[in-house]
């Protein structure tokens, strides 16, 4: 029984016409959610005047918890980031973070956490992480796991060069300074004024996939090509400019993409940040898929759900404003 959920039932086509997979059972399933920016203060706006709901969205996340541990069979959560808002005031932000992860921590099974730009307003990368139990060398936070032998994720790690998280004079920082320099003319770096295109994207609230995390996102995909694993990409930052706002994608996503097209094992990326969310395939048949936000949730409302994962699909199973999505692909 799916309690509720709306997309409980899947309709593909096949060459026999019609088919229904409903009693199909999948291989595994997985929870997902993504920028809950709470914070303890009154609701607000974005920058273009979209309702922001800062305290509701706990309740979302609460929400979200209990569905997912009545579901009985959701193996692991997925947490897209920014789990707490910019707004937040910074004299409380190690107990903010701590509240929410706590809030994660009461789902019956393991959560996956990424980091996202709003984390890194409140709190530097080494006092994040340890309360994300993100693992981490160096600072890092890209890892990669494997629910079952047949499917592998990998979660990128979008601010590893970055200007937001790093201590001033790290070069990861560094490089990132020196890119938004090069890049926005614009004092205000997290302004997109003047920028055309795809250099819109060049803002200080993205990032990029460092040299050597982009040599281990290609080794990470060569080993599970070598075990016929199919892969699913996982970062706050989306990663196709198809899909999204330009002023919202990763910095490097064509370096991080012409990685993941040497290959064939990589079926589906997802990711937040986006909050309108949307979908889209790429030219190698890769699925994009970024998740509807719940910090833009009107009271009562939520955005969150659980991914069924089939040998050639995954079945995205969404709540209210989380559009509930099918991702065919050749396995």
């Amino acid at each position: 029984m799916l309690f509720g959920w709306k997309g409980t039932t899947h309709i593909m086509a096949s060459a026999n016409g019609v088919a229904s997979l409903q009693g199909k059972r999948p291989l595994f399933s997985f929870g997902v959610i993504a920028d809950v920016q709470y914070a303890d203060i009154p609701d607000g706006h974005s920058f273009i005047g979209i309702p922001r709901y800062y305290r509701h969205s706990l309740l979302v996340l609460q929400r979200a918890v209990q569905k997912w541990n009545n579901h009985q069979k959701i193996k692991f959560v997925m947490n897209f980031g920014d789990i707490v808002d910019g707004h937040c005031p910074k004299d409380q932000s190690i107990d903010v973070v701590r509240e929410v992860v706590n809030e994660f921590e009461k789902f019956n099974g393991p959560v996956y956490h990424m980091i996202g730009n709003h984390c890194l307003y409140n709190l530097p990368r080494d006092k994040l992480l340890p309360l994300l139990n993100i693992p981490s060398i160096d600072g890092l936070a890209y890892y990669d796991f494997s629910p079952i032998p047949e499917y592998r994720f990998v979660v990128l790690d979008g601010y590893d060069i970055s200007a937001i998280g790093w201590p001033q004079d790290h070069p990861n920082s560094l490089e990132a300074l020196k890119i938004l320099r090069e890049k926005n003319p614009n004092t205000e770096k997290n302004s997109p004024d003047g920028l055309v295109g795809m250099d819109r994207r060049f803002l200080m609230y993205n990032g990029a996939v460092g040299k050597e995390q982009l040599e281990w996102l290609d080794g990470v995909l060569q080993d599970a090509t070598k075990l016929k694993q199919q892969v699913v990409v996982c970062c706050h930052l989306p990663l196709d400019p198809g899909l999204t706002s330009r002023e919202a994608i990763l910095w490097n996503y064509d370096e991080v993409m012409d990685v993941i097209h040497r290959y064939n094992c990589v079926k589906v990326c997802l990711a937040g940040h986006d909050h309108q969310g949307g979908h889209s395939v790429d030219s190698h048949g890769i699925h994009h898929r970024v998740l509807e936000a719940a910090l833009e949730c009107p009271p009562g409302t939520d955005a969150f759900g659980y991914i069924d994962v089939y040998e050639n699909r995954l079945s995205l199973v969404g709540t209210d404003q989380l559009q509930s999505t099918d991702m065919c692909f050749n396995p």
